[in-house]
Order: C-alpha cells, then structure tokens, then sequence
C-alpha cells in the first residue's frame, strides 16, 4: 500500500486512559480509521506508516467514528511506537 492511500485510511491515534493501559499491558494501540476501511486495509496502512508488525485488528463503530484496535506482534512495541508519535 502507497503511504498517500494509507493516509486515506488512518485518520489519527485515539488516546484515552483506558487505550493508555492497552499499550502496556496487551501492546495495543487504538486509531480512528476510515468507516469504510476492511480489517485487511488498516493492518497495511499501519504496518506501511509505523513500519511495525500487526499481530491482529479489530474494530468497533462508535458514536466517533470507527475505531481499530491494533495488536502489535511481540517482536513490535506499542510503547515505542506511541512514544515516536508523541502520545507518551
């Protein structure tokens, strides 16, 4: 996937207190994605912008928008990944 189609897909992190717990304890990191976006399309966008490793998504619609909850495989980190963003 281009970085200009994944940027189409992936809107942006969300961070609460509770997505803050997902990354240290179950190396989740939650994004507000395209409502239309397949499970397939999130997890190449992510792993084509943060250049780490999807173990699994799963998503939810919300009053929001749609939210992916991304696992990151063990040999990624969520924490680091969040850190780069400038969510910690």
């Amino acid at each position: 996937m281009r970085p200009e189609d994944a940027l189409e897909v992936v809107f942006r992190p969300y961070v609460t207190e509770k997505t803050f717990d997902m990354i240290e304890r179950q190396n989740k990191l939650v994004f507000l994605v395209e409502r239309n976006a397949s499970k397939k399309a999130i997890r190449s966008a992510i792993e084509t912008l943060y250049d780490v490793k999807v173990h699994s998504v799963n998503t939810a619609i919300t009053l929001i928008g749609k939210k992916a909850y991304v696992r990151l495989s063990p040999e990624s980190s969520a924490s680091d990944l969040a850190s780069k963003l400038g969510l910690v």
